[in-house]
């Protein structure tokens, strides 16, 4: 492996090849040694920008995370817009994309990178989850403001139920992720009763 290669906001390369080989390879297969390779770079490039690939990871995890942002403005924005049940369905199928999917088994299974998100952002410990959580219990609690569910709908537990039941329907994505109708249904259960019971 050339070691003279320079790379132009090498943070950003070293996040994106750690990304290909994640998808590629799984949890697994990510290593210090094959994020380099995958960047086209020597192994102390890595280490010249973390203190350590824990460090590396945690950074990757919150970038990724502050890309979640996107999808979860989205969902702010549809309020009032189409059914409840369209926009979450929608929105789960954005948070819940193959990258987020992928990067959850590896906060689960390194216990030091779970340390270090954690001293990093309040919720870092699941960061990702920690972001789709939060997109979803906003939209509802607006929707809820809104009359388009029941007025004592418990958000939290609505939060919980959509995220960990999207969690599960997405987590093993072998043949690929699941079918929109499979989502939907799950949305459509878990909200049926405060939409039936709003106001009209």
């Amino acid at each position: 492996m050339p070691t003279g290669v320079h790379l132009r906001d090498a943070r950003q390369q070293l996040f994106d090849a750690a990304e290909r080989v994640l998808l590629r390879d799984g949890p697994n297969g990510l290593t210090s040694r094959a994020v380099t390779d995958e960047a086209g770079c020597a192994k102390g490039v890595l280490h010249r920008h973390f203190s350590d690939f824990d460090a590396f990871l945690a950074a990757l995890v919150l970038d990724r995370a502050a890309q979640l942002d996107a999808q979860a403005h989205a969902l702010r924005q549809a309020v009032g817009t189409r059914t409840v049940a369209e926009n979450l369905t929608a929105a789960l199928t954005a948070l819940f994309g193959p990258v987020p999917v992928a990067i959850i088994p590896l906060i689960t299974f390194r216990d030091e990178l779970r340390a270090r998100l954690r001293r990093a952002t309040p919720g870092g410990g699941i960061a990702l989850l920690a972001q789709v959580a939060a997109a979803v219990s906003a939209y509802l609690a607006e929707e809820r403001a809104a009359g388009r569910i029941a007025a004592d709908a418990d958000i939290d537990s609505l939060t919980l139920s959509l995220v960990g039941g999207g969690h599960l329907l997405f987590a093993d994505r072998d043949p690929g992720p699941p079918p929109t109708e499979a989502v939907n249904k799950l949305v459509t259960t878990v909200i049926a009763d405060v939409v039936q019971r709003r106001p009209r």
